[in-house]
């Protein structure tokens, strides 16, 4: 499936809300998708991308490792079913987006955590997806660097 499409799955599922727990398999989702997105772009993305991807994909891991991994059925990993990134642009303003909205959500759990085990687990997830959009965005600086740059190398 198409990585746009995948994202805005997570986005919709996300805002959907639920309980802690809910929302903390969506948090994780969205953390493996930006693993997945990142490995895709490290391998076949455009070169000038592929060092911020990589490190795309251990923040994001690393955001899956902080937290417990929910209880998925077959066919339920939304980042198993990524077979495309489309435009990696648009995938990134995406994911950005998507990467933003888990902060808050984590903010959000974290301000209600009822134990101090999940309260940390929130936090140190925050790092993660801050982090990760960080990532996203110096990725998409650099396609408009690189956007800014082809006109005068064609006229060159």
């Amino acid at each position: 499936m198409d990585a746009v499409r995948l994202i805005v799955t997570s986005r919709r599922c996300l805002a959907a809300g639920g309980d802690a727990r809910e929302t903390l398999a969506e948090v994780w989702q969205a953390q493996a998708l930006a693993q997945a997105i990142g490995s895709r772009l490290a391998v076949t993305g455009p070169p000038e991308l592929r060092g911020e991807a990589l490190g795309l994909t251990e923040l994001a891991g690393r955001g899956c490792g902080v937290l417990d991994p929910p209880e998925l059925g077959p066919g339920e990993l939304r980042a198993g079913q990524l077979t495309e990134l489309g435009d990696a642009r648009h995938t990134l303003m995406y994911l950005g987006g998507l990467l933003g909205e888990v902060g808050i959500a984590l903010v959000a759990l974290a301000s209600a955590a009822g134990d101090e085990g999940t309260y940390w687990q929130c936090m140190e997830a925050i790092d993660a997806a801050d982090e990760s959009r960080d990532r996203v965005l110096e990725m998409l600086r650099r396609l408009a660097d690189r956007e800014l740059t082809l006109p005068e190398r064609e006229a060159g």
